[in-house]
């Protein structure tokens, strides 16, 4: 240690300009150095004991308040660790220091020169894929059944089915489930293949016919000259008909079949029973163990899909990424209250953080200092105090120097 160093060579020195004097003739000056070095040696030596007494006992000798350090590390190590908790990490000095670093602002700048390079960029994907693809998804499927199980006991069923019923009617959604529903049905009409079902339905269902007199007579007839074609082609020209009728809007038969809809609809909305029956088998469905299977399922999907587009986004350099944070940017940034918020939330949360859990740093710190042998705990101190309690002996030597200067000078004075 260097500032050691100049410590005893200071002392030196005072000691070998004292034995110097000796040899000097008599004359006031030698006598002024001679009172200057010795009391320059009487401080160094002075300053050397004080110094080294705080972390050993001087040349090894137990004087008594000496070796102060080890003494009362206990005592020591109380203290530090109630200034670090009482003082350093109290709720109030945190605060104070968080709110003067404007902690957003700092954050949104680090994570913005960051994201500027496409290693960091690349980076954070990774670690984006690594935490989905260790996350234990089937720890979270009971409290999303618990969660839908209790919105829906939570719901009116009434209320609810009214809304819907009146944003549906509001929105039409019963004409375009009706337009989904007939063009989907022509579809499969116009098939050759629905054309041959219905024939072979129809005409098995003619000659199955137990009909008497004239009337079971023109039956017969009529099933004896018709084949499966032919029937099922007549069919299909029928329903296409009655299809393309409902289709179009104001025929009379489409605004029937939408009254009817509607009616039924109603009919449901308002029948409370027949609501809390569906509420019963709603929260069945969410928490049977099929439940649990197609949610497992769904969020297995869920978070492979997300991983996926992690990974086309990687392959682009994280482009998407930079985007979206400049985007939080300028959002946070056009509305200063909402970053206010945020910066307030986020120091509270931190506050709250360090204030709940400081006693397990003040803990961490006496678990560190135990672990520590005498040797080691005064090489510590040594090596952070060391060096500036070293300049008290250099101080000490040459005020000493200095002052018996003075003190000759004075005695010579007065002859």
């Amino acid at each position: 240690m260097r500032s050691k160093n100049i410590a005893g060579l200071s002392l030196v020195v005072m000691g070998a300009g004292f034995a110097a004097t000796f040899a000097l003739p008599d004359h006031p000056g030698t006598e002024l150095l001679k009172g200057g070095f010795e009391a320059g040696l009487v401080g160094g030596f002075a300053d050397w004991f004080a110094v080294t007494a705080l972390f050993r006992h001087p040349m090894g000798i137990p004087i008594p308040h000496t070796s102060l350090l080890l003494k009362n590390r206990d005592r020591i190590a109380k203290s530090l660790i109630s200034a670090f908790e009482n003082e350093l990490l109290n709720k109030e000095s945190v605060t104070r220091r968080l709110r003067q670093l404007s902690l957003l602002k700092l954050t949104g700048a680090a994570v913005t020169r960051l994201a500027g390079k496409r290693g960091n960029r690349v980076g954070a994907l990774n670690g984006m894929q690594t935490l989905l693809a260790k996350l234990p998804l089937e720890s979270f499927v009971p409290s999303i059944q618990y969660g839908i199980a209790s919105v829906v006991r939570g719901v009116d069923g009434r209320e609810l089915a009214g809304k819907l019923l009146s944003s549906a009617e509001k929105e039409k959604w019963d004409e375009r489930l009706l337009d989904f529903a007939l063009e989907r049905g022509r579809s499969w009409v116009s098939s050759p293949q629905a054309g041959q079902l219905m024939g072979s339905i129809a005409l098995k269902k003619l000659q199955e016919a137990k009909v008497g007199g004239m009337l079971g007579f023109a039956v017969q007839a009529f099933a004896g000259f018709m084949n499966e074609d032919k029937l099922g082609s007549m069919i299909q020209q029928l329903l296409l008909s009655a299809i393309q009728d409902l289709v179009q809007p104001g025929h009379p038969n489409r605004e029937l079949v939408l009254s009817e809809i509607r009616k039924q609809l109603r009919t449901v909305a308002e029948d409370g029973e027949l609501l809390e029956r569906g509420k019963l088998w709603l929260i069945g469905k969410a928490e049977s163990p099929e439940g649990k299977t197609f949610l497992s399922a769904r969020l297995e999907q869920a978070r492979d899909k997300l991983i996926a587009v992690l990974e086309e986004e990687k392959a682009r350099g994280g482009r998407k990424l930079v985007g979206a944070w400049r985007f939080v940017v300028r959002r946070v940034q056009a509305e200063p209250e909402l970053a206010e918020s945020i910066d307030r939330k986020a120091v509270a949360m931190i506050v709250d953080a360090v204030e709940a859990n400081h006693y397990r740093l003040g803990a961490l710190l006496k678990d560190n200092i135990d672990k520590m042998d005498d040797k080691a705990l005064v090489g510590m101190l040594e090596e952070k105090i060391g060096g500036d309690l070293q300049w008290i002996r250099v101080n000490g030597a040459v005020c000493g120097f200095l002052i018996g200067l003075v003190l000759s000078g004075i005695r010579l004075a007065m002859g």
